[in-house]
């Protein structure tokens, strides 16, 4: 009916050729056959309708009607072909539908049952099923556990290992972690954590570490006191050893020893020596090391650390610049250092324990420190310690305590050079405090030389008995055989400072030996620096006390005479000074550069000042005496008898001299020539003063009384030794003049002056004229006098003229002479 509706609708084609018609049902066909049969898009087809001819649609439709409606006609035909058999099948199926309804509640019945019956089985088989998939999970899960059980263990034992500060370890448990366990498990979360966490604790341990470095380097700083004064000590002990096989090896009673690691000897009979020479407590000790004083674990650790860490270069820098730093502290002294050996002690202590410290490490670790390092720490050490020596010796005045740097000095450089450490420059420093040593000692002995001095009583030792004798010859080396003939009691000439200083001299001789012991020089220098030692003393100390002692105003004659006694002793006993150091040294005093000891000149010149000193004294106390005189220049006749102020003199000059018969030489010639001639020029002086105006012929008579006693003094021999009369000539001047006026000679005087053979040959004619002037000023004063007198006045007149005659002729004299 579609198909009669379309051709209904359709048009009538117009009319068309028989041929074009086949053609155009040929190719309908081909669409249509395309159209109903091929599986493909009908675009393709439908557009090749469209492209063809014009109305080609049209007939298209036309052609597609007429196939409609032959389809619509083959369908009814079919229809109507099996119409009767759907009529018996319909009619057979409604006979069956009873027999399907009865099946059917069968079936549902039977699904009924077994739907129970299977409803157990189900749920059996569901927990079978769960059971199924909780194994499944369960060995996935234990497999997965497998793998992160030794992660976990291995974190847990990182916990560990940084709770009980086992850093070094916790740092390969980490490697060990981050290398073979965590990538095994890198997808769970934990292990992220874990992995994430592992840097933070490495820069934990880090921090940690250096923490832990920086209380050890606080502590060694501490600590290097004790260490440094245990190295030193063992020192002092193995020296103290040494010293003792040394002596014993002299003594042919040593045997070899065999060093053990513990700080004791075995010999080879099997005996154990202990180093220390002290009790039997301190020999079982054990010598300590700085491994047994300080833990040096820190260092390990932390250098272990950051060589695992990549970043060990950081760390060796940081150690040395801190390790500089303290360096640097350490060698800074205390302000008060040189006040006690303590103070010296403690210094040096830290000192070495800083370097032993630096020592263990070196040969401890492996680059954390290098020689080169140690070496410049040491030199820029040594270049401080020298200077800080050089500053605080200057300020010792203490022999003992210089004594006791000397020796701490010797150990120290012990100790360092047994090390491995250049000592070369310590020793070198030894010679200037051995310089400031004796310096202290001069000052010391000046001190002891003064208090012998101000306590000697000048006067010759009284000797009563043999033993006393003896006593004083074993403290000094006394031989005189006159004085061993004389019988007991007798006296020694010297005084008792002569034995003391000779006593001091020999103990500055051994304490200056005490420096040079463990110097490691050889017995030709130490000769030498004791011989110059002994020098300094003796030309300086010595010989600046005795001069200073000689000037001291209360030092009278009679202890300058025993002053020169003594120094005379004293420069005989030199040369058994100069055997006392040999027989110390062992080095004969005929070796080429032996030093010779200054003592003769040293005592020479103080002899000298002290005989210079008597000549000053002597005339000073004739000037006290002279002072007392009370000449009456007017009077008219003399006395008849010499003046007492120049008695007393010549009683003193007589019993002064008496005590100068003990001095050796010519000594007390020349002191008693140098008095006379003192004495005569002082009353020449006295007889020519300017302020003295006029002179009778008594003071004159009375004047030459007084010379004649000077005279007969001299002739008297006061002194033994003089040739005839050459004392006399002291007095020569004054006795010419003398005569001359007492005899009134002018004539003669005047005549044969100039001639050698002239009797007033050592009278000046200006010395003439001046005691002239002033006779004639007296003779003047006289005639005003006792003008009463005619025959008196013509005298004085006549005399009168006669002077003015002289004096004219000694006024021409005197002028021909300055011209």
């Amino acid at each position: 009916m579609a198909s009669e509706r379309v051709h209904a609708a359709l048009p009538d084609p117009p009319s068309q050729s028989e041929e074009e018609n086949k053609e155009e049902e040929k190719a309908f066909g081909n669409i249509f056959a395309e159209i109903e049969f091929v599986d493909l898009p009908l675009g393709t087809t439908l557009r090749s309708i469209y492209d063809d001819q014009p109305n080609a649609h049209k007939r298209f439709m036309e052609k597609l009607d007429a196939r409609i409606r032959n389809h619509d006609r083959e369908i009814e035909k079919m229809c109507n072909f099996h119409h009767q058999g759907f009529v018996d099948a319909i009619t057979e199926l409604l006979k069956v539908r009873a027999d399907a309804e009865k099946l059917m509640g069968q079936v549902t019945d039977t699904n009924r049952r077994l739907q129970e019956a299977g409803r157990e089985v189900t749920a059996q088989t569901e927990e079978v099923i769960r059971c199924r998939i909780q194994q499944m999970n369960m060995a996935t899960t234990v497999e997965k556990l497998q793998l992160c059980i030794p992660v976990l263990e291995m974190y847990s034992k990182l916990k560990e290992q940084l709770e009980s500060k086992r850093y070094y370890a916790a740092l390969k448990t980490m490697e060990q972690l981050e290398k073979f366990f965590i990538p095994r498990v890198s997808q769970y979360r934990f292990c992220q954590i874990m992995a994430e966490n592992l840097p933070r604790l490495r820069e934990e341990i880090k921090e940690i570490s250096m923490s832990d470095l920086k209380d050890f380097l606080e502590s060694i700083r501490k600590h290097s006191d004790k260490v440094g004064e245990t190295a030193m000590r063992q020192a002092q002990q193995h020296r103290t050893f040494n010293s003792a096989v040394a002596k014993q090896a002299s003594m042919g009673h040593y045997t070899k020893p065999l060093y053990s690691l513990n700080g004791r000897t075995q010999t080879h009979n099997g005996l154990m020596m202990d180093e220390d020479t002290g009790d039997e407590d301190e020999a079982d000790e054990e010598i300590l090391t700085a491994q047994d004083l300080v833990d040096f674990s820190p260092v390990y650790r932390c250098l272990h650390i950051y060589t695992v860490l990549g970043d060990r270069e950081t760390f060796e820098n940081y150690y040395r610049k801190q390790r500089k730093k303290q360096a640097r502290l350490v060698l800074q002294p205390q302000a008060n250092m040189h006040e006690t050996v303590e103070g010296y002690r403690r210094y040096f202590n830290q000192i070495v324990g800083f370097f032993v410290v630096e020592d263990h490490i070196l040969h401890a670790t492996q680059g954390l420190v290098t020689r080169a390092f140690t070496d410049e720490l040491w030199n820029m050490a040594l270049s401080k310690i020298i200077a800080v020596l050089r500053t605080h010796s200057s300020y010792c005045d203490d022999p003992d305590l210089v004594l006791e740097l000397k020796n701490l000095i010797v150990i120290f450089a012990d100790t360092l050079q047994g090390y491995g450490f250049p000592v070369n420059r310590l020793f070198d420093l030894l010679f200037e405090v051995r310089d400031q040593y004796n310096e202290t000692l001069l000052k010391k002995w000046a001190l002891v030389f003064r208090e012998i001095f101000e306590l000697d009583n000048y006067s010759p030792i009284p000797v009563d008995t043999e033993e006393e004798y003896k006593l004083v010859v074993s403290r000094f080396p006394f031989h005189d055989a006159e004085i061993e003939k004389q019988d007991f009691p007798k006296k020694l000439p010297m005084s008792q400072s002569v034995p003391q200083i000779y006593t001091q001299v020999k103990e500055l001789i051994y304490a200056s030996l005490k420096f040079s012991e463990s110097l490691h020089r050889s017995s030709t220098e130490i000769d030498d620096m004791l011989r110059k030692s002994t020098n300094l003393l003796l030309t300086r100390t010595l010989s600046s006390c005795l001069q200073n002692l000689i000037k001291k105003p209360h030092i009278g004659l009679t202890e300058l005479v025993q002053i020169i006694i003594n120094t005379t002793h004293l420069e005989q006993a030199c040369k058994y000074l100069e055997e006392f150091i040999t027989n110390i040294t062992n080095v004969s005093p005929e070796t080429v550069h032996t030093t010779r000891l200054y003592g003769l000149s040293t005592f020479k010149d103080a002899r000298h000042a002290a005989e210079g000193e008597i000549y000053t004294k002597l005339n000073q106390k004739i000037d006290e005496f002279i002072q007392l005189a009370d000449y009456e220049w007017g009077m008219a006749e003399s006395d008849g008898r010499a003046s007492g102020y120049l008695m007393d003199l010549i009683n003193f000059l007589r019993s002064t001299f008496q005590v100068f018969t003990h001095l050796p030489g010519k000594v007390a010639q020349t002191a008693c020539m140098s008095a006379c001639k003192h004495l005569s020029t002082s009353l020449m002086q006295m007889l020519l003063d300017t302020e003295l105006k006029q002179i009778s012929m008594g003071a004159i008579q009375q004047f030459n009384l007084d010379v004649i006693q000077c005279e007969l003094f001299a002739s008297s021999e006061p002194v033994p030794g003089f040739q005839g009369d050459t004392l006399q000539l002291a007095f020569i001047d004054l006795r010419q003049l003398l005569d001359l006026f007492m005899v009134w000679d002018w004539s003669t005087y005047l005549a044969d002056y100039g001639q050698p053979t002239s009797k007033y040959l050592r009278v000046n004619p200006a010395t003439a004229l001046a005691l002239l002037e002033k006779v004639y000023r007296g003779m003047k004063d006289t005639s005003k006098k006792n003008n009463i007198f005619s025959q008196f006045r013509k005298n004085d007149r006549d005399k009168q003229k006669l002077i003015e005659t002289v004096v004219k002729q000694l006024r021409s004299l005197v002028n021909g002479m300055s011209s």
